[in-house]
Parts: C-alpha cells; structure tokens; sequence
C-alpha cells in the first residue's frame, strides 16, 4: 500500500539500521552521476560517435549487465550483501566514470560500458541491505523514499547546466565524470561504515561457504521454479521488463532527440531532467499515493502506462523550427515532461514493489538476481533497435518505446481479466502468488 506524506516523513525519520543507511546516502547520487548522465549520449555525438554505435554500446552494457546479474545472486550469497555493495559500487560506478572521463573513441566507451554492467550486481546486493531487516509494511514506503532521493537529486542539475555554458560541453563532461568517480566513491565508504550484514545474509554466508560456485550456480533452477509457481511474480516481472525497455531507449536518445532534432541549446539539457525528477516527487506525494492508497494495483498500473504512452506520443508530434526551439517547443515538452513524470513515477514504484514483494524471502538473492538477468535480457536488444531507428529519423525510438508501453496496457487488462491471483498488495505482503 502507498504511504501518504505524513506516513512518507514518519518512515524516514524513524528508520533504522540497513535501510537509514541506504536512503540517507541515496542523495549523494544526485550529486555525481545525476550530474552527468543527462550529458552521456550526446557528450558521444560530440566526439564523433553515430548513433548506430551508441545504441550498440546501449546493448553491450545491458548483456553485460545480464552477465553480472546473473552471478548477482552468487556474489551477493558469498561475499554478503554489504561488502558486495561497496565493493561493486567501485566496479560499475567510480572505474568506468574515470574512463569516460579520458574517453576519446567508441573503445574507450565499450571498456566502460562492459564495466558498468557490475551495476547489477551492487544493485541486488543493494536492494537486499535495503530491505532484509525492514518491516514488511515499510517496503513501499522505502521504495518512495528512495525514488524521492533519486528525483531530487535533480536539483543539482544546474550546476552541469552553468559548467557547459561556461566551460562548453566536453570539457565540462570530463570534469563531472571526474567528481562523479569521488562522490561514488564515497558513497561506497560511507554505506558500508553505517551498514551491517543483514541476518539474511549471515545465514547465506554460512550456507554457501563450503559449496562449489557449480552447485551454487544449479540453485538457479529452484528459483526458477519458484517465480513460475508466482503468478503475481510473473506480471511483476512482465511489467518490470518493459519498464526497463522504455527506460533504456528513453534514456539514452531522449536528449539526443531533444539535442538534435529539436535544437534544444545544450546548457538547457540538464533542466529537464530536473523538471521531471521533481514533477514525479510532487506525483509520488499526491496521485500515485492516491491511485495505489487501496489494495487493488490494477487501475495503478494502467494509470502508469496511459499516461506514460501519451508522454511519448507528444514527444514524437512536437513539431520541428528551423531557427531552433521556440516557445511553442518548450511548452510541448514540458507536457511530455509532465505525462512522463507520472508514469515513470507510477511503474518504477509499481514494479520496484511487486518485484519485492513476490520474492520469496529464504531465496531473495538468487530469485532477485534471476528476475533481473531476465529483464536485463528481454530490454537488451532494444538499445541496438533504438540506436538503428534514431540513425534513420530520430524520432523513431520513441515510437518503439510507445509500442512498448501499449503492449504494457494491453498485458494489464488481460491480465486481470484472466483466472490469475491478483498481485495485490495485500496478497503481495503475505507473500501470495
């Protein structure tokens, strides 16, 4: 169930142990790759790169990510979630910004991007410091906070937006990337000095210490069994994928098109961002809370999807100038950016929350691991596709991704039509298929 804001307030300032530690040193995001990624695409542009090898370079890093995530599970079960956090945090965030920091040619990017896959490894040892000893009644409202934290990292958009004016664009990128590499790696000092093992993990510490990484790696067939057994598991799962689809594509041509096609200045760039990081905040305080405030997700989820589709829909219709963005661009796209902030808002909650709440908690590690592999695999191919489409017109993409999204809705409404178990927050909660 959704926390409202009273409810929102009163579960940060009363958290605890593990879960205190993950939120309050989430902000610290906002202050290094926040920074720099609204600038990654076209910072590529700048140095040459096409946009059939940007979209590539999308893909590698989401097989790559599907490799690590896949030994997630393991590494998270071995080294325990804590120290598998700090020390992937170093792997996926601070090694690869110090190579985009120096990067002059598609190679130097490919290093990075098969580096960065390791995200998926700090990202499910993450979630299950995050949430192992938490209350079960407190998982939703510490996935807010946590987006709450990654929206209003937004705020420090403005300090990328005045280096480029000032500086230019490349000169000004290889810097943040350079204070990204010391904020990640401070985080990663930081969490793990306020972090301890969960007692999840001392358990499968102990478990998994004497046995062979093949025995270890053969454990992946019950956890297979076990999400084919969770109806609820399944439609988490479909909805997370295709989620992670349209985030993939919007995320790495969405300021391209903006950029490119749009003739949007690029100091401008970061403020959009922004804009949408803090619309979702004000969503996530209002109408998501409202829309998800009973026990019955059904109406939430297609909510999500018709207003994300609509958001995409607009982007593509916003009319080009010849002369560059004028008042009537900025408009368009502060309604697109209005649409987007809800739907992103509404799915991340929605699937980040199913996700957690239909994992069975004795195989946490591995079924996270499991279900993130196969989202990273389904969403792969989708930055080669969208990187192919942008070349030919760069609207393209986002036509895809609005073929995604209505996919999304249709699945939904079927879905619930069908003989399944609702996957109700309720049902979710007590652990219900």
């Amino acid at each position: 169930m959704a926390s409202s804001p009273t409810s929102l307030w009163h579960t940060l300032l009363h958290l605890r142990g593990n879960p205190r530690a993950c939120v309050w040193t989430e902000p610290m995001w906002g202050l290094s790759m926040a920074l720099v990624l609204p600038y990654l695409s076209v910072f590529m542009l700048v140095l040459g790169l096409e946009d059939a090898q940007i979209g590539l370079l999308a893909t590698v890093g989401m097989v790559s990510q599907v490799a690590f995530g896949l030994a997630g599970g393991i590494i998270t079960d071995r080294m325990g979630r804590r120290l598998t956090t700090a020390l992937f945090d170093v792997i996926a965030y601070v090694i690869p910004c110090l190579i985009w920091a120096v990067a002059q040619d598609f190679w130097a990017f490919l290093a990075a991007s098969l580096l960065n896959g390791a995200l998926q490894v700090t990202q499910n040892a993450w979630d299950c410091l995050l949430v192992e000893d938490a209350e079960r009644d407190q998982i939703t409202g510490i996935y807010s906070l946590v987006r709450v934290a990654s929206d209003f990292s937004a705020l420090f958009a403005p300090i990328a937006a005045f280096m480029v004016a000032r500086f230019g664009l490349e000169p000004a990128v290889r810097v943040l990337f350079v204070n990204a590499a010391v904020v990640m790696l401070a985080k990663a000092v930081l969490l793990y000095a306020y972090s301890t093992e969960t007692r999840r993990g001392r358990m499968r510490m102990a478990e998994t210490r004497s046995v062979s990484l093949w025995r270890l790696f053969a454990g992946y067939g019950d956890a297979v069994r076990l999400l084919a057994r969770s109806h609820g598991s399944l439609l988490a799962l479909a909805i997370a994928t295709l989620v992670a689809a349209v985030t993939l594509v919007n995320g790495t041509f969405w300021q391209v098109l903006v950029s490119r096609h749009l003739l949007v200045p690029d100091p401008v760039l970061p403020f959009f961002p922004m804009v949408r990081s803090l619309l979702s905040v004000l969503f996530l305080f209002t109408l998501i809370r409202r829309l998800t405030s009973g026990h019955d997700l059904k109406y939430a989820t297609l909510w999500g999807f018709g207003v994300y589709l609509a958001g995409q829909l607009l982007l593509v219709a916003i009319p080009t100038s010849a002369g560059g963005a004028d008042l009537r661009t900025y408009a368009l796209l502060g309604v697109c950016l209005l649409l987007d902030a809800f739907g992103v808002g509404m799915l991340f909650m929605l699937s980040e929350s199913l996700v957690a709440f239909h994992v069975d908690e004795a195989e946490r590690s591995r079924v996270m691991a499991l279900q993130r592999t196969a989202i990273m695999l389904a969403a792969a191919p989708f930055g080669w596709i969208s990187g192919w489409l942008s070349g030919i017109d760069r609207t393209y993409p986002f036509w895809l991704t609005a073929a995604l999204l209505l996919i999304g809705l249709v699945t939904t409404v079927f879905w619930w039509a069908g003989p399944h178990a609702e996957p109700t927050a309720e049902n979710g909660a007590a652990g219900g298929a």
